[in-house]
């Protein structure tokens, strides 16, 4: 049998496979972040796909960090019921579910949060909308954010909790060079770029106790000017294991990356999947706990490969899993295709217009997804 469709587990929570569905925005909730039916059936059918562990849209955990439209939230308890909803269908379907917690900073929508985004530093000339440099207060209320949001995931019965800090959102931000240009304790040296980062992870970590799963996405490297490299991206990683971070999403780019985005374009064939993986192999030579590889990953062959190898325990990925939830599930059938997504980004189009992301292509196609 394929080591991709044996059984594992991360902080005592077991896993049915070695797949994972990355975290995206799915546009399916309430103008307030609540849960909604539509979105509960887009995770129901993630887990009758077979996905062994299904990370939940990217949540935002204080209403200054809310990044678009529709996007689902846990910054209040009265949105404890609704996630309450959509972690119980998914164990009704024996799937696992994490929460991502984020906070977009600087990307924050003004025009949803009516206010002024925060941003790391106040650099000219990187935003054509005012900013509003954080203060250290403001770092407090976040961290304590975090906290919080991890405490409604874990009263909601989700599985785990993954904390963004990837592709340009807010604690990512401080880890880049290109966002962070404070002369304080959280500028500078990489320890201090670290700083709230860690200090969420601890937040978290108090908030859920020792025996609940925590996740981290990270980039592996900004690949932007003056942005966070592989080497300084490792090291942090290190500084997370020893925080005791249980397993490490490896993903890279920034909103703004163009062909080095997280969500690149032309994924046609074997040789082009899985484009952070140089990479995530810097991360397995210096970190111990399970890595996660997102990035173009499209072939059962290629994901059976990286993990046979070393390079990642777990794969996941997110565009193509919008076209085919059942994908993991055929695989597992002995129906070795490829996925179908043709990586072509017009999935996340519906979501602006209201719609919820789904598979254009397909359903111009008359496929279902």
């Amino acid at each position: 049998m394929s080591r991709m469709f044996e059984n594992t587990a991360i902080n005592g929570m077991t896993l049915a496979n070695r797949f994972v569905r990355s975290a995206t925005w799915e546009g399916m909730a309430s103008e307030t972040g609540a849960v909604t039916p539509r979105l509960i059936d887009a995770m129901v059918a993630l887990a009758r796909g077979g996905v062994g562990l299904i990370v939940s849209g990217h949540t935002y955990v204080h209403p200054a960090g809310q990044a678009g439209p529709w996007q689902l939230g846990a910054y209040s308890d009265d949105l404890i019921a609704g996630l309450a909803d959509m972690a119980a269908a998914v164990h009704a379907n024996s799937g696992k579910i994490a929460l991502q917690l984020a906070h977009a900073g600087c990307y924050a929508s003004a025009k949803l949060t009516g206010r002024p985004p925060f941003a790391v530093s106040n650099i000219e000339g990187t935003a054509k909308s005012p900013r509003a440099e954080l203060t250290a207060a403001d770092i407090d209320e976040i961290v304590a954010a975090f906290g919080a949001a991890a405490a409604r995931a874990k009263a909601a019965g989700f599985d785990a909790v993954q904390v963004h800090s990837a592709h340009g959102y807010l604690l990512s931000q401080f880890l880049s060079p290109a966002f962070n240009q404070r002369r304080d304790e959280f500028g500078g040296r990489l320890e201090n770029r670290a700083r709230p980062l860690l200090s969420v992870i601890a937040a978290v970590r108090g908030a859920v106790g020792p025996d609940f799963p925590v996740l981290v996405k990270m980039n592996c490297a900004d690949f932007i000017d003056n942005g966070l490299t592989t080497e300084d991206a490792v090291a942090v990683a290190k500084l997370l294991e020893k925080a005791g971070v249980d397993a490490i999403e490896v993903s890279g780019g920034v909103l703004t990356g163009g062909k080095l985005s997280p969500s690149r374009m032309g994924i046609h064939r074997p040789e082009k999947e899985a484009y952070f993986q140089q990479e995530a192999r810097a991360f397995k030579k210096e970190v111990a706990i399970p890595l996660i590889l997102v990035g173009g990953n499209r072939s059962l062959e290629v994901a059976e490969r990286l993990v046979d190898e070393g390079t990642a325990d777990y794969i996941a990925m997110s565009r193509p899993l919008i076209r085919e939830p059942e994908l993991i599930r055929r695989w597992q059938a002995g129906d070795r295709r490829p996925a179908g997504c043709l990586s072509d980004n017009q999935c996340f189009a519906p979501g602006m217009l209201g719609e919820g992301i789904y598979c254009v292509t397909a359903r111009k196609a008359g496929e279902k997804s």
